[in-house]
């Protein structure tokens, strides 16, 4: 497919025929302890991003950005807070423009506000202009303790799923990357197994099971 839009992870982007199609929404689903930040702050070295952050200060995350290992661009980092982050967030994501990343971390704030119906309007809206900018959204979804209801609708609206997964053994911390989804693409069949420390690479130290 043309127009692709690299994630800034080589092996990945290879076995996505080039990278992410221009408009798409990715959820990337991971465990609140994971290392999967790694994974957001290697897209912002692909072209300018906005990140909405909906947990840490604008500042927190700069913070982290600048003391990373990991190769990074300069994102434009919003804090959205307030009794409406719905409404703060939308407003931010109708002024992306051409051709960007945006990353909401984490969109489980935003999954939790009533009625649903104004959650589904936002990721409605959210689909439509990174359709029409040509630009790749990447959604933080936490998978912990206490997943918002919303996540089903998450998932369903998304075009592209991916699936990180952290298992802690006696010996160490495996990470493998599944994706389950690639609505307009082909989703590849094999896990991805990473080693994730201070930036993403591919860990090789035997076959993934």
């Amino acid at each position: 497919m043309d127009n692709r839009l690299r994630t800034g992870i080589d092996v990945l982007d290879r076995k996505l025929g080039g990278g992410l199609p221009a408009g798409s929404v990715v959820a990337l689903v991971a465990e609140p302890a994971s290392q999967a930040e790694l994974l957001l702050y290697e897209l912002t070295a692909t072209r300018g991003t906005l990140w909405l952050s909906l947990n840490r200060t604008a500042s927190a995350v700069t913070e982290s950005l600048e003391h990373t290992s990991a190769e990074t661009g300069d994102p434009t980092v919003r804090y959205v807070s307030g009794e409406a982050p719905l409404e703060n967030a939308g407003k931010l994501v109708s002024a992306l423009p051409q051709s960007s990343n945006l990353i909401v971390d984490p969109l489980d704030v935003l999954e939790r506000q009533e009625p649903d119906t104004r959650f589904r309007s936002f990721i409605n809206d959210l689909q439509n202009h990174c359709s029409n900018t040509g630009s790749l959204a990447v959604l933080h979804c936490l998978k912990g303790r206490d997943v918002p209801p919303a996540r089903d609708t998450t998932e369903h609206f998304a075009d592209v799923v991916f699936d990180l997964r952290t298992d802690t053994t006696r010996d160490e911390v495996e990470n493998r990357l599944a994706i389950p989804k690639f609505r307009g693409g082909r989703a590849p069949t094999d896990v991805i197994k990473l080693d994730l420390v201070e930036e993403v690479a591919i860990d090789t130290s035997r076959d993934i099971a």
